[in-house]
């Protein structure tokens, strides 16, 4: 009887310390190497001028030094899985690299017991697209950027930039999901669509916004307000696609124009659409439901 409770628990043990083998920092061994190689710390510079490598699970680090550290009374070698790393450089000399992301700051701080790399001093990432028909490269501005070797997630705080193609998004905070390519701003979150021949600059407002880079899409729920023009449009949420330039205003939504007075108010148990292109809103009878299972990140449930 006892057997199976014995083999659970063998079984939890492995899987705890695989996940924590993955989170082991490695350098390459073509570095200059100082310091107390038994307890450490340990400092790493490049030789002849190059900058010292180092890994972690998928992520590849360079960078001018770094300074590894082991917790008090460990060893380095007995300690893996719980030390900590400083990697620094002057400007934006740090870059870390996985997949098609790729990051860059001032300094880099690693600990291997929650597997996040949090990276500063004008931090930035570029995430490209796997084909040119996946939409524009991402560009990410923010005053901290933490990196998750467990997922393929990043989350970036403070005076927060997304920009992608025509569209910038701003807030306080983003996560970043690299495998979905979705990103959620948080924190009076707005997304700006860059005016072109075809249409006049468009705004939208509220307090969660979610992008799907990929497709080009948009969607915004929370005392949303488009302003386009002299046109302003209210509502609960909107879907917006950016290739077809539509936008779907639910709950509420109410359109008016203070050039010509005209207003429009969603019908009974219906929506507005906006086409950004032509300027032109109606009211529409029928429900619409928003795609929200297409902006969630990877392990999010759906809130339906």
């Amino acid at each position: 009887m006892k057997r199976p409770l014995i083999l659970l628990s063998m079984l939890a043990l492995t899987t705890a310390l695989a996940a924590q083998v993955d989170r082991v920092l490695r350098f390459d061994t073509a570095a200059n190497v100082q310091g107390n190689l038994r307890n450490g710390p340990i400092n790493y510079t490049g030789k002849d001028g190059k900058p010292i490598k180092a890994s972690v699970n998928n992520v590849n680090i360079t960078a001018p030094s770094a300074v590894l550290t082991a917790p008090a009374g460990s060893t380095l070698a007995g300690s893996e899985g719980k030390r900590t790393a400083v990697f620094s450089g002057g400007g934006g000399d740090v870059n870390v690299v996985r997949g098609r992301l790729t990051a860059r700051g001032g300094q880099l701080a690693y600990s291997e017991a929650t597997g996040q790399g949090v990276l500063t001093s004008s931090p930035s990432a570029v995430f490209v697209p796997e084909t040119k028909d996946d939409g524009d490269p991402v560009n990410i501005k923010a005053t901290q950027m933490s990196l998750d070797v467990d997922t393929n997630m990043s989350t970036s705080t403070g005076n927060v930039e997304l920009i992608s193609g025509t569209q910038t998004g701003r807030g306080d905070k983003l996560i970043f999901d690299e495998d979905k390519s979705v990103g959620v701003l948080t924190g009076t979150p707005s997304l700006t669509r860059a005016a072109s021949a075809k249409q006049k600059e468009l705004i939208i407002t509220g307090t969660e916004a979610r992008v799907v880079s990929k497709n080009k899409l948009l969607y915004v729920k929370g005392k949303v307000k488009l302003v386009q023009g002299t046109s302003t449009t209210t509502g609960d949420a909107v879907y917006y696609d950016d290739k077809n330039n539509v936008a779907y205003v639910v709950g509420n939504a109410v359109s008016s124009d203070s050039k010509t007075g005209t207003r429009v108010a969603a019908l009974k148990n219906g929506y507005l659409e906006q086409r950004t292109d032509l300027g032109r809103v109606r009211a529409l009878s029928k429900p619409f439901n928003i795609p929200t299972d297409r902006f969630l990140l990877t392990g999010e449930k759906s809130s339906r």
